[in-house]
């Protein structure tokens, strides 16, 4: 990695390491999820850096994908867990980060997925398979009770790719892809007290360009338009200006010009935990961006 690459990383991760420390202290019972999110990206902003996606906000059950809507009014409530999931760019140099905010009593829920990164990071070095990484989370989250999400991994990041190979398990196994010197990747274990498994939810706030092609529509034209500074990073449906988007979205996404994220959830009534730092593979170890 060029030494210039490195620095972006290094800077963008002091950023957002603050930022989300901020960021959780927001959370409170009775506060506004949709100021809270406009707040924190707004925080980026001043910053002089950039939204890697918009800031995940997933209470209880849900695990990732959630962000408030243009109309959404809910609040934290007492017992709730939240997940704060932040992602922010430096010349598309990404910073991806995470923590949960515990408002009822389930600190080893909370406990669990923080033992279960840093038991990773450790193990973090060239030569080292991400099926050992996926067998330190899932010893980590099994020793106090609770489960790894199977279908939920940490990931490789570049620039403006928040999303790619190697692929790290939350839970255990035998080889796969070979840590390299320079690889950036975030690692992001969940725990639950629910199945270990999420599943695709109703709700879609969350949206990225999957392909540059011609479009019909006026509206689907200036959407494209709009977010085409992106780079191809996600945005939200409540980032958006035009006017009435929502018709063109799913037409957008039916035409395989964009991609949805549905919110991923366990089971009704379970409750996940998250923990997540971006770091830079060296030679003898790692350097944690987002600590």
């Amino acid at each position: 990695m060029k030494e210039e690459v490195f620095e972006r990383y290094i800077q963008a991760g002091k950023v957002a390491s603050t930022i989300l420390r901020k960021g959780g202290d927001l959370i409170r019972p009775d506060v506004s999820l949709a100021l809270t999110a406009a707040e924190v990206e707004q925080m980026v902003i001043d910053a002089g850096l950039g939204v890697a996606f918009p800031v995940n906000i997933s209470l209880n059950e849900s695990a990732a994908h959630d962000t408030p809507s243009p109309e959404d009014d809910r609040t934290f409530k007492a017992g709730d867990m939240v997940k704060l999931d932040l992602g922010v760019h430096l010349d598309g140099y990404i910073a991806d980060t995470a923590l949960t905010v515990d408002l009822g009593d389930q600190n080893l829920l909370v406990e669990a997925s923080i033992a279960a990164r840093d038991a990773a990071i450790a193990k973090v070095k060239p030569g080292v398979t991400i099926g050992e990484l996926g067998t330190a989370v899932a010893a980590e989250i099994g020793s106090r009770g609770y489960r790894p999400i199977a279908n939920l991994t940490g990931h490789g990041l570049d620039q403006f790719r928040l999303h790619m190979g190697p692929n790290v398990p939350n839970v255990g196994g035998i080889g796969g892809a070979v840590l390299e010197e320079g690889m950036a990747i975030a690692i992001e274990p969940f725990a639950t007290t629910g199945t270990g498994y999420v599943n695709d939810q109703k709700r879609v706030e969350i949206f990225s360009q999957m392909a540059w092609k011609p479009v019909r529509m006026p509206t689907s034209r200036k959407i494209l338009k709009e977010i085409e500074p992106l780079n191809g990073l996600p945005f939200a449906r409540r980032h958006l200006k035009t006017p009435k988007p929502d018709l063109s979205l799913l037409r957008l996404v039916r035409e395989g010009v964009l991609h949805a994220y549905p919110v991923l959830a366990d089971v009704p009534g379970s409750y996940v935990s998250q923990a997540e730092h971006t770091m830079i593979v060296t030679s003898d170890g790692c350097v944690v961006t987002t600590a």
